[in-house]
């Protein structure tokens, strides 16, 4: 494979983090309207006469994404060009950009119109799934060297019902993450992992938010364990999924972790951002598992069957 198209798709799969980051930032430092109402300029300027750290922020985070723009459409037609045998390839290759441009207009409609909290919430989540995809398409470039075997997977029911039920539940309690931080909830329960030492239970809405998001987690917590386990007993032969659902599940203790130290050092902005990062991995993990689903023609059951059969 082209050493230049890996070297882009490495860099782009960077970029689109630093996006993600960058409209975490955004939010947890209230830079939203940094920029005032003017979009794609400054207050109507190309050079804004002046600056704030508002400004700083929110132009910053404009300028990556408009580069990170540019390179996922780099991306997509030469992925298009050059591993059009793949049949991942094109699909990813088209929502890659597509998400990333509806995250743009939706970032571009809330400056210039507002947006609502709940609408405001699905902008990290649409971005997220422009990651997924360059991701995705980040690891289809380097399949393709053989570097590692991922197109022989044999998966069981249970475990094709782990992965779509796990991706699937993850966006939801990323969305519910994202709400809180909208909504300005992040210490609306000053405790962990109950609201507050006082009184276990949440009483108004702000702490129902942050406490339904903790809630959600925990559950997806408990769901990986249990996806793991069972990569654990039967999976260990394919490396890939065993070795995948390891990581997401050393993932989702580091994000459960981080999410009680938001609270316990009091929205410290490293570890918010860290937070971000920890779920954004998280799901391309996650999206990864379920690419090697799609790809799976057969159960286990199905297989042991037909190798007997043919014993026999």
């Amino acid at each position: 494979m082209q050493r230049g198209l890996k070297l882009l798709a490495v860099a782009t799969s960077i970029v689109m983090l630093l996006i993600l980051l960058g409209g975490a930032l955004v939010t947890k430092t209230g830079s939203g309207m940094g920029c005032g109402k003017s979009w794609p300029l400054c207050h109507g300027e190309i050079v804004p006469s002046e600056i704030t750290p508002e400004l700083i922020i929110e132009l910053s985070h404009r300028l990556v994404s408009g580069a990170g723009g540019l390179l996922v459409l780099a991306l997509s037609v030469w992925s298009w060009i050059a591993i059009k045998h793949v049949k991942e390839a094109k699909f990813l290759s088209f929502i890659s950009f597509f998400f990333l441009l509806l995250q743009a207009l939706i970032g571009a409609a809330a400056v210039v119109w507002g947006q609502s909290d709940a609408v405001l919430a699905l902008h990290f989540g649409i971005s997220l799934i422009s990651f997924a995809s360059v991701f995705l398409l980040t690891l289809l470039i380097f399949e393709v060297d053989k570097k590692f075997d991922a197109h022989s997977m044999v998966l069981d029911k249970k475990m094709k019902f782990h992965i779509y039920g796990i991706i699937i539940y993850s966006y939801i309690v990323v969305y519910t993450g994202a709400l809180v931080r909208h909504t300005n909830a992040s210490l609306a329960c000053p405790d962990w992992p109950f609201c507050a030492k006082t009184r276990f239970f949440p009483v108004q809405l702000h702490e129902w938010i942050q406490m339904g998001h903790r809630l959600a987690a925990s559950l997806i917590f408990f769901w990986i364990l249990i996806a793991f386990i069972h990569a654990y007993k039967h999976y260990r032969n394919q490396k890939v999924v065993y070795y995948g659902w390891m990581i997401a599940f050393i993932l989702i203790s580091l994000q459960v972790v981080s999410g009680a130290s938001v609270v316990f050092t009091r929205l410290n902005l490293f570890v918010a951002l860290l937070h971000a990062l920890i779920i954004s991995c998280l799901f391309g993990v996650l999206s990864y598992l379920t690419l090697l689903s799609t790809r799976s023609k057969k159960t286990a059951g199905q297989s042991e069957r037909k190798t007997k059969t043919q014993a026999s």
